[in-house]
């Protein structure tokens, strides 16, 4: 199994939303993150960032929710460029799972014209009322021709216990996070908005943006619990984590990359930021090359 982090883009809201207390005029930058996974041959994203075009033309993309959650930076930090800096092309996906239908989540879902879609069947139902556009659902975001699946909330995407979706409803009546069952490098869950920083659950703090802030709160309890079994968590977007994250690229090892170091970086990373990674002789000792 490979597995990468990529850029989806940024955005900027005002911090109070996520940061109790805030001075009401203080703003916090957001990275999107979309994360890559190859599988027995099979290339897979979960969630897809924003489409790239929202930067020039937000209004357009997302109407008035552009003025709540503003898109930064670069122009060309997108997913589908992200994508093409490691080889890998927008044809090449073959599977999408989104956590939501939030438009920084599913920006990007029009380009992965050869994928099949799974989201969860509640996401997909609430999507879809008329009322949808209020809760921040932007049906151009996430209506395309290729399939759709509506799956439950707990699906085990190869039937082998490696990638597993799960229910992590609070920010969205449908959220769901994937838990990454590794070989040799442990286990993840990627758990998408419903962990949007760091803090949030460290603290039980509930974003003004939740759909159910009771929902979000027994969700952190989950989460919690998985964490304390050895999970590593990976947030929706802390730009403290983000940082790490983003950091993890393959070693090359014999012309083939080596995952194993990318996953035991991130490790080390937060755990010792100042130990440097070739000093840690478990890596070499756990290598496959």
């Amino acid at each position: 199994m490979r597995m990468k982090f990529l850029s989806g883009g940024k955005l900027q809201m005002n911090k109070r939303i996520f940061v109790p207390n805030s001075n009401k005029e203080e703003k916090i930058t957001l990275p999107v993150i979309s994360t890559f996974i190859e599988h027995k041959s099979t290339k897979i994203l979960f969630d897809t960032g924003c489409h790239p075009n929202v930067h020039t033309e937000p209004k357009k993309r997302w109407g008035q929710l552009a003025k709540i959650m503003k898109p930064v930076g670069d122009f060309n930090d997108n997913l589908i460029l992200n994508l093409k800096k490691n080889n890998i092309e927008p044809t090449d996906i073959d599977l999408v799972i989104n956590s939501h239908l939030h438009p920084d989540h599913c920006g990007c879902n029009e380009f992965f014209i050869n994928a099949e879609f799974l989201c969860s069947f509640e996401e997909i139902e609430v999507a879809s009322k008329l009322d949808a556009k209020s809760k921040g659902y932007i049906s151009h975001e996430w209506q395309h021709p290729m399939p759709l699946k509506g799956i439950k909330e707990f699906y085990d995407v190869f039937d082998d216990g490696r990638l597993i979706t799960i229910a992590l409803p609070g920010h969205t009546p449908g959220s769901i996070g994937l838990q990454v069952n590794t070989d040799k490098n442990g286990s993840f869950i990627i758990a998408s908005d419903a962990i949007s920083l760091e803090r949030n659950i460290k603290h039980d703090e509930i974003p003004k943006n939740a759909w159910e802030g009771e929902l979000m709160l027994n969700s952190y309890q989950e989460l919690r619990k998985l964490e304390n079994k050895g999970f590593q968590l990976i947030y929706g977007h802390d730009y403290d984590q983000w940082e790490i994250l983003k950091q993890t690229s393959p070693y090359r090892c014999g012309g083939r990359s080596c995952n194993l170091c990318a996953l035991e970086k991130i490790e080390i990373l937060e755990g010792d930021k100042t130990k440097m990674l070739n000093d840690r002789s478990e890596i070499l000792a756990k290598c496959r090359n």
